[in-house]
């Protein structure tokens, strides 16, 4: 893109040449831990500046220059946002974690994991990352030897925490399908599905990299603790990847996010297990955005388990299937896109901004604290802060202690 501004600062001369690379993956390491996942302003700024740039912008210390906004928020508004902040809004939610960041120790803390940074700018960045525009994650951190396969040769297998006896069984034969006929499985690492999907996976053998496990928090930690075991394998196995930096608490918002890229590695994405209501139908919803196939796996019209995938069928957003070739017979090239499901029943937390989520997620539970720490932990200004909290004790989610604000039960 050429530039129409000018950025007004010192220190943002050209790398030399053998020391540019290090500084493009040392600053979308720091990147990583500065700005949320799914963050628009942040990822148009690295797309208009680069990262290097877009660092010394977002940090404070280069000062955006005339017309950096009317470029940052052509690509925010292009992407679908109906409305934007601004540069200088954006740099005031940074603010607080700018103390925070260390990429050397992040990139020497992976490494002493065995793992790595995976940049853009890298050969082995997933194919697949392209149709997220720019909800494109800004680097991937990776644990395993294996590099992550083209999307043609992925499938995301997902479904409920609450897994019924069918569902794992269904599950079982789809993933061990899949493998035997050189597909990757990629899924959320969580109970019930998902653990049944990378752990019929690993036994299968019938691929180099027979599981991808997508995490919501830094990769120094196995969450949720139970499959720690599981995880280790597919960290030996296989490949676990995060948007987060060593560190990063695995928190709602998150979660939710990661959806985003479970969707994006796999060339089709199967619901084998949704209620009504599931974070599996999320990763579904991702998949259709960006144009995948999408199949559900039908169940017993009396099983609430089943219920999610019904409502995908019924209303013709999935193809219905039950065994690994009828999943294999849907690997194609990406197509055309489909049309959005209708909404179901609503949680309190539907109605909720990115940013009153994310606040929402930085309030403890019991001990109360400061806004100023609300401010360093949930990326938000002290304004947005502020004016997130009213928000969320008209709704009765927090409350003001003697100690602080915390959050109340939902």
């Amino acid at each position: 893109m050429t530039r129409d501004f000018q950025l007004r600062g010192a220190g943002l001369g050209a790398p030399a040449e053998h020391d540019a690379f290090g500084q493009i993956r040392v600053a979308r390491a720091a990147l990583t831990r500065l700005m949320e996942p799914g963050d628009a302003t942040g990822s148009a700024l690295v797309e208009v500046l680069g990262p290097v740039d877009a660092l010394a912008v977002a940090t404070g210390p280069v000062e955006p220059g005339p017309g950096l906004d009317a470029a940052v928020g052509s690509l925010v508004i292009g992407g679908g946002a109906k409305s934007w902040e601004g540069v200088s809004a954006a740099r005031e939610r940074w603010k607080g974690r700018v103390a925070q960041l260390a990429p050397q120790r992040d990139l020497e803390t992976i490494a002493r994991f065995g793992g790595r940074l995976l940049i853009p700018e890298d050969r082995g960045w997933p194919n697949g990352f392209a149709d997220l525009g720019p909800q494109a994650p800004i680097a991937l951190w990776v644990r395993g030897e294996e590099e992550v396969p083209d999307v043609r040769r992925c499938v995301a297998v997902v479904g409920s925490r609450d897994a019924t006896r069918y569902g794992l069984s269904v599950t079982g034969e789809i993933s061990k399908g899949l493998v035997d006929r050189g597909v990757t499985v990629v899924s959320g690492g969580a109970y019930g599905i998902d653990a049944q999907a990378h752990r019929t996976a690993l036994v299968s053998g019938g691929t180099a990299l027979p599981t991808i496990a997508v995490m919501a928090g830094g990769l120094d930690r196995y969450y949720p603790s139970g499959n720690e075991e599981l995880l280790r394998a597919v960290a030996r196995q296989g490949l676990l990847v995060s948007e987060l930096p060593p560190g990063g608490a695995p928190t709602r918002h998150r979660f939710l996010r990661r959806n985003r890229l479970i969707a994006a590695l796999g060339g089709i994405t199967v619901v084998v297990e949704a209620r009504y209501r599931s974070g599996a139908l999320s990763t579904a919803h991702h998949a259709m955005d960006i144009g995948r196939s999408l199949g559900a796996v039908p169940g017993s019209v009396h099983s609430e388990n089943s219920a999610g995938c019904h409502r995908l069928l019924r209303e013709a957003a999935a193809v219905c299937v039950t065994d690994a070739q009828e999943v294999y017979e849907l690997l194609a090239p990406i197509g055309e896109g489909l049309a959005e499901p209708k909404t179901g029943q609503r949680a309190v937390h539907d109605g909720l901004s990115v940013e009153d989520l994310l606040l929402l997620d930085a309030l403890p539970l019991r001990n109360g604290t400061s806004v100023d720490h609300l401010t360093s932990v949930a990326g938000l200004s002290p304004v947005q802060v502020r004016a997130g909290l009213g928000r969320l004790q008209l709704l009765g989610l927090c409350t003001l202690a003697p100690s602080g604000w915390r959050r109340t039960g939902e």
